[in-house]
């Protein structure tokens, strides 16, 4: 078992295998910080996602790059969207999604979509599988990054989907350790969607009362 699921690292330079593992920590260390709605989750995404970018273009895969990259700006906003405070009050607590907002989801799912086949078009990567689920995903996970720092309960839900698909995508590829840090992801976002539902209903219930 152990070498099925580890035999493709003999080939791999070790610099690789160890910042894989840095990385995978640091994006486990993340998702957990997220799911306490602790403002730690930005500091370790970014140095896990400044990792993967790296090792991303070294694996050509293109699309998880681009989101990557992209959770690596957002971690600066998201950082400074949670400190934003109105005297001792967080000026934007965990809610749930708005129809305008929902909008804004949509768009930024077909934008990102379309240009991530772009950019795979362009560098003619469209040669396997993994590239049209990667476009998928990516998308996917462009707006639950988007979600997670408008701090809206709905960016799990985009989290788990991604994350699922992600499981098989990178274990195909040949990366396991990043493979089985999608399942930890993925039980870890069930378990922060049911968090972040549970304190928004009490702040709803709180604010219906208060009026």
């Amino acid at each position: 078992m152990f070498e099925y699921l580890f035999s493709q690292y003999k080939d791999y330079p070790t610099f690789h295998v160890v910042l894989e593992i840095i990385a995978v920590i640091f994006g486990l260390l993340s998702v957990w910080y997220a799911k306490k709605d602790n403002i730690l989750v930005f500091p370790t995404g970014i140095i896990s996602t400044s990792i993967y970018v790296y090792l991303l273009w070294q694996w050509s895969l293109l699309g998880d790059m681009i989101i990557n990259g992209y959770y690596f700006v957002m971690s600066f906003y998201g950082w400074y969207h949670w400190t934003r405070k109105k005297g001792d009050t967080v000026e934007f607590p965990i809610s749930i999604i708005s129809n305008s907002e929902k909008r804004i989801a949509v768009f930024i799912f077909i934008f990102t979509v379309s240009g991530v086949v772009l950019v795979y078009h362009y560098f003619d990567k469209f040669t396997t599988w993994y590239a049209y689920v990667d476009t998928f995903i990516t998308g996917i996970f462009f707006v639950g990054m988007w979600l997670m720092a408008k701090r809206k309960v709905e960016n799990w839900i985009y989290w788990i989907i991604g994350d699922v698909i992600s499981i098989p995508l990178y274990f195909s590829k040949g990366f396991t350790f990043t493979s089985f840090q999608y399942i930890v992801f993925t039980i870890v976002a069930i378990f922060g969607y049911l968090e972040w539902k549970k304190i928004s209903d009490s702040s709803l219930k709180t604010t219906e009362i208060e009026s």
